[in-house]
């Protein structure tokens, strides 16, 4: 089998990794909490990364006005859908070796990534500035705005006392190796067109 082919493949198959690993993690640390609360984000669920942590941030939450923490979002039933619909189409382009193909197959699942990250900023933005007008502690920005809890999309922000944190996992990691390995596929692909 070309190499090419085969780095298609696996790169495609590695993607599977995301029904295992979570995706994106958000901590809070604060003074009040020794052991930081967590969620896991995976691509079908959110998971707590000590126990009870969601159900300790929705009852923080509570107090300023926050949503809950759903146990489930629309995205969780189409997000499984998309990723094994790639992996069936990357890796039947893999068998063919079309390494035009590659390419193609490689942009539709940067596309996808990039609506799925605008997705999560999205969610994030409305979790964290939705807030209930009859919350039990009310909290404003300088200029007297309704202060937001918008966790960073990715990266470290401090909110009131909390350092919260969002970065990818190891899920995540799995998606971009894959996606890469599609990427020298088809450079591969065209080299070997040319022999």
């Amino acid at each position: 089998m070309k190499k090419s082919k085969l780095l298609m493949i696996i790169g495609s198959l590695l993607l599977l990794g995301l029904f295992v690993f979570p995706l994106w993690n958000i901590t809070l640390e604060a003074p009040q909490y020794p052991i930081p609360l967590g969620m896991d984000i995976h691509i079908n669920k959110f998971s707590d990364t000590h126990e009870f942590d969601v159900k300790n941030i929705n009852l923080m939450n509570h107090y300023v006005g926050m949503q809950y923490i759903p146990e489930t979002i629309p995205e969780f039933k189409l997000f499984p859908w998309a990723i094994i619909i790639m992996v069936v189409l990357g890796v039947t382009i893999g068998f063919f070796g079309n390494y035009k193909l590659f390419l193609v197959w490689l942009i539709v699942m940067s596309v996808l990534g990039v609506v799925g990250m605008y997705d999560f900023y999205l969610w994030e933005y409305d979790y964290g500035h939705n807030l209930n007008p009859k919350a039990i502690m009310k909290f404003t920005n300088p200029d007297g705005s309704a202060m937001g809890f918008q966790p960073p999309l990715f990266g470290t922000k401090h909110i009131l006392n909390f350092t919260a944190h969002s970065y990818p996992r190891l899920g995540a990691f799995m998606l971009f190796i894959g996606m890469s390995l599609t990427f020298l596929a088809y450079f591969k692909g065209l080299k070997e067109s040319k022999q």
